[in-house]
């Protein structure tokens, strides 16, 4: 009928039927009107198709905010507090020790130790006594790409931190550390081997100064390695070599309850848990890890080129 090409099924039913409608348009000398009304309908439904991808933009940036806990709902605090609230809902909590407990996190908060409710010990600073050492140390000048990433703000929010903000935090704390990235799978099972490998390499450079507890156990002077993955972290505080050489991580999990873990401390359950804690390689199948290690602790000049350095942060990647 024409040449017009149409975006849509629709745009194109509406022009055929214009066609079919006024089809002596072209001897009457209105075929000019019947074009501008196709390209009217055309250019409508453009319009409604981008508006509706302008929407599909927002909500998907909205979700990405609130999956990161970058969407303003509130920080450790507010969490804590809508807990305690549910609990006292349920009949789990009485008003009166809801009322306690809110005055003990505020002073928690406040003092910068946590009370527990957080970690499992109150050496241990809080959550948001961590989220102030990566902001002092943003405002030091330590990485500030990732900085802006997060509108140089974490506390009061429930932000992820992951890999890098922990290595802010321990420069931060005049702590050597390295970030390396183990960014695709090396096996054909899509598993990591050479992570399980580095990390055994890792706890073995320590290995001849620690203390050998038993002629197959050897305890380092290494802390643990902070495991970083797509929505979680984890702790490795040791690695085993089975008889047939396959390799294999022990590891925290901060998602086990502390009355689980606090399993480890028994001789009657500790072997339970240890099989909780072992994890093979068929185990650990995420595409992506980023681990964090601890190497001693940072001069003052070791430091100031550590923050400068940091201006073009990037992992060690390992494949």
């Amino acid at each position: 009928m024409c040449s017009l090409s149409c975006s849509s099924s629709s745009s194109l039913q509406e022009h055929v039927e214009l066609h079919l409608e006024y089809g002596s348009a072209s001897v009457t000398g209105h075929s000019s009107e019947d074009l501008t009304m196709a390209r009217k309908l055309q250019e409508e439904e453009e319009q409604k198709w981008r508006e509706a991808a302008t929407r599909r933009e927002v909500e998907d940036f909205k979700q990405l905010q609130k999956q990161f806990g970058l969407d303003n709902s509130g920080g450790s605090r507010k969490q804590m507090e809508r807990n305690m609230e549910r609990a006292v809902s349920r009949g789990q909590m009485v008003p009166a020790e809801f009322h306690r407990k809110k005055a003990e996190m505020l002073e928690s908060l406040a003092s910068g130790v946590d009370d527990g409710g957080s970690t499992t010990s109150v050496s241990v600073p809080s959550i948001p006594r961590v989220q102030a050492f990566i902001e002092e140390s943003w405002d030091q000048g330590t990485d500030p790409q990732g900085a802006s990433h997060f509108n140089h703000r974490l506390q009061g929010t429930r932000a992820w931190i992951g890999a890098t903000e922990i290595y802010v935090v321990l420069n931060s704390l005049s702590v050597k550390s390295r970030i390396v990235d183990f960014h695709k799978p090396t096996s054909q099972a899509h598993t990591h081997p050479i992570l399980f490998e580095w990390v055994k390499q890792h706890f073995s450079h320590s290995a001849s100064r620690g203390a050998r507890l038993t002629p197959k156990i050897v305890q380092t002077t290494l802390p643990p390695i902070y495991l970083q993955h797509q929505g979680h972290s984890r702790s490795i505080v040791g690695v085993e070599q089975k008889v047939n050489g396959n390799l294999c991580l022990l590891l925290f999990d901060p998602g086990c309850a502390p009355r689980e873990m606090s399993k480890v401390l028994s001789q009657d359950t500790a072997a339970t848990m240890v099989r909780c804690m072992r994890k093979f390689p068929g185990s650990l199948k995420h595409r992506q890890y980023q681990v964090v290690a601890v190497e001693g602790l940072l001069t003052p000049e070791e430091k100031q080129s550590c923050i400068l350095n940091s201006r073009t942060l990037c992992a060690e990647k390992i494949s």
